[in-house]
């Protein structure tokens, strides 16, 4: 991806807000977190904001800060309650006008998969043009366009189903796109998908910005996605508190602190440096950053040089004892395979032999593209799935005099036989708590208690009313939410954060012995990540023996997991710690991954002739970094352990 600098083609005003007001009615109240809004009344707060015709704008802001109301109201999806807004000259609020404004402002939202309104590729890129009356030849054309701009036209006959999360999205962008609209919002789009799929979809996008002269709006958590924009745009509680050039104001730490955001890894690397006393610049670029230290390396005193404090960086649980022996908390696969729709031309081997060990007391992560098996494999750990043995209906079938005796499958989760079908599932289930991708989808009751309480009546029915009433209590205090203000309010009212809080909550409720979580922090902003993930480690050290993470994040496992295991195409290519399993950046970019900033920053330093051997945490990173520094680099090679090889 290269950032778009062709700044000459902005054409007129695409997009104003002036001085614009709205407020959700109760009954659709937007998802709000009181935590941050001291005016929960009002999703948007006088916003005054304009787009020019051809501009990228990336949008950043808590969940909660007005992102999506921003660009609803955009289209005519929502009308505000006081100010203007206009479309290319066109009224938002002029009912007449609403038809030629939607044909010009596209959505792309963050699920693909609610966007999709057909069983044919083809078929969901003409709904669009078809509902607006385009005629059957152009609708042809359109299709042809649309998916040449996004570059699936050998995809044209497929199922949406069956694509990838990257080539789901591309789907939806296609879609918008046979709208021929004039402007582009893509709200979240790429925040389920893996380091390859981002980069496809944005690569679509900034192609379509400086070719099509197409004006986008990114709503995005992504630092490096927002670096691509011509303007950066932060909202906090409603309103515009910031906003200039990306890298301008990515650079405003404290700011970005007070608006409930963080700085991007390689900028929080620079600053820890300089608090260190080695005054290195601030950059985004790997390569830049280790250019920037070895010049601030002939400008400091290696002895004056001192370890800041750096509250927050270091996160990786390691105060829970892993437990080679015990099967409490322990996995144990061997052989693993699974196929979807089985005897069908739909036929797909989603899992293909899989082995892994993950032990007990591990704070374990799980990475790979999308598609890779993932979700599939973790989705067997409390038998959501089951093989094919542990089905009630099984019978062994006879092999036939000179086959091959196929290979046994073994599957023990905490102790438990996961291929008998004579196995307590009920009773796995309340010690192995799972929380899907999207938590929304998790949650279905009317109140928060409700929820909450909805698996601990199921595993415990023998429990007595004041035993729900405190573990619920106590299960929603662990997740950071107040039981008396949140136990009588619907779910649904709730923001994405608190929400996935919420869900988890609904798990933990039965203190389960394993944890696992599908991309547990997808979707939330800086805060709430960290927020999310000091949560899990809290739990993991209070009493959860293992906890198990999906996520495509690579800093997040870095950060965070004391193992990890990558997966591709149905099997598990390798278990490692993260020093390990992110050395190979070449290795994992064919698998469609990436790896942490800290490991692009080791590598370019190594480049340059400066090896730190550390685990690629952020504080560990700095800790090595400075005393390299210390030492000057005489011949001196330092290790995680703190030892030295000449």
């Amino acid at each position: 991806m290269q950032k778009n600098v062709v700044l000459s083609k902005v054409k007129m005003e695409a997009i104003k807000f002036d001085n614009v007001y709205f407020s959700y009615d109760d009954e659709e109240k937007e998802s709000e977190d009181t935590l941050f809004s001291n005016n929960a009344n009002f999703a948007l707060r006088g916003v005054n904001l304009t787009v020019e015709e051809g501009e990228f704008v990336a949008i950043l802001g808590h969940n909660g800060s007005g992102k999506s109301t921003l660009a609803r109201l955009t289209n005519g999806l929502l009308s505000p309650n006081s100010g203007k807004i206009t479309v290319f000259g066109m009224d938002a609020t002029d009912e007449k006008r609403l038809f030629d404004i939607r044909k010009q402002v596209g959505i792309v939202f963050q699920n693909p998969d609610n966007q999709t309104v057909a069983s044919i590729v083809e078929d969901d890129i003409a709904f669009g043009p078809e509902n607006i009356g385009v005629e059957r030849e152009e609708i042809g054309r359109r299709i042809d366009f649309a998916l040449s701009a996004v570059g699936m036209e050998k995809f044209r006959h497929a199922t949406p189903a069956r694509l990838s999360g990257g080539q789901k999205q591309r789907i939806a962008i296609a879609g918008v796109l046979a709208l021929k609209p004039r402007v582009m919002i893509l709200d979240e789009s790429t925040a389920m998908l893996d380091p390859r799929g981002r980069r496809e979809v944005m690569d679509v996008v900034l192609r379509l910005n400086r070719e099509e002269n197409i004006t986008v709006i990114l709503i995005t958590h992504f630092p490096e996605e927002a670096l691509l924009a011509d303007r950066a745009v932060v909202m906090h509680q409603g309103q515009i508190v910031m906003q200039g050039r990306p890298e301008e104001v990515f650079q405003k730490n404290e700011q970005l602190k007070r608006y409930a955001l963080s700085m991007p890894h390689s900028i929080g690397i620079c600053r820890y440096l300089s608090q260190a006393g080695l005054p290195v610049a601030d950059s985004m670029d790997a390569e830049t950053v280790a250019s920037n230290i070895l010049s601030a390396m002939e400008k400091v005193t290696p002895s004056n040089l001192k370890i800041p404090q750096m509250q927050g960086a270091g996160t990786r649980s390691l105060r829970f004892t892993v437990d080679n022996t015990a099967e409490n908390g322990r996995v144990y696969c061997e052989n693993l395979a699974y196929v979807y729709n089985v005897k069908s031309p739909f036929a797909t081997h989603a899992l293909k032999g899989v082995d892994l060990e993950i032990r007990a007391g591990e704070f374990f992560g799980i990475i790979g593209h999308t598609g890779s098996g993932k979700s599939t494999f973790v989705q067997h750990l409390n038998a959501l799935l089951k093989v094919p043995t542990a089905e009630k209906k099984y019978k062994e079938k006879k092999i036939k005099k000179g086959q091959p005796i196929p290979p046994k499958t073994v599957l023990r989760v905490n102790g438990y036989d996961l291929t008998d079908k004579t196995t307590d599932f009920a009773e796995l289930r309340s010690k192995v708590g799972m929380v899907f991708q999207y938590p929304e989808y998790q949650l279905f009751a009317e109140t928060v208690f409700e929820d909450v309480a909805f698996g601990l009546k199921n595993f415990r029915p023998d429990v007595s009313d004041a035993e729900v009433r405190q573990a619920v209590c106590d299960a929603l205090t662990t997740v950071g939410l107040p039981y008396e203000l949140v136990k009588d309010r619907s779910p649904f009212e709730l923001s994405g954060g608190q929400k996935r809080r919420v869900a988890i909550a609904g798990v933990i409720v039965t203190k389960p012995e394993i944890l696992v979580l599908d991309e547990p922090a997808a979707g939330l902003d800086p805060r709430g990540k960290e927020e999310i993930m000091t949560l899990l480690h809290n739990i993991h050290s209070d009493w959860c023996k293992t906890v198990i993470i999906v996520s495509h994040d690579m800093d997040e496992i870095a950060q965070n997991c004391t193992r990890a295991a990558i997966f591709s195409d149905g099997k598990v290519l390798a278990v490692a710690e993260p020093k390990t399993l992110f050395a190979d950046e070449n290795a994992l970019a064919e698998k469609g991954l990436d790896v942490p900033f800290t490991a692009k920053l080791t590598t370019a330093l190594a480049r340059k002739g400066v090896v730190i051997n550390s685990d690629f945490t952020l504080e560990n990173f700095v800790q090595k970094m400075v005393e390299y520094v210390k030492m000057k680099g005489a011949g001196t090679r330092l290790t995680s352990e703190g030892g030295e090889n000449a």
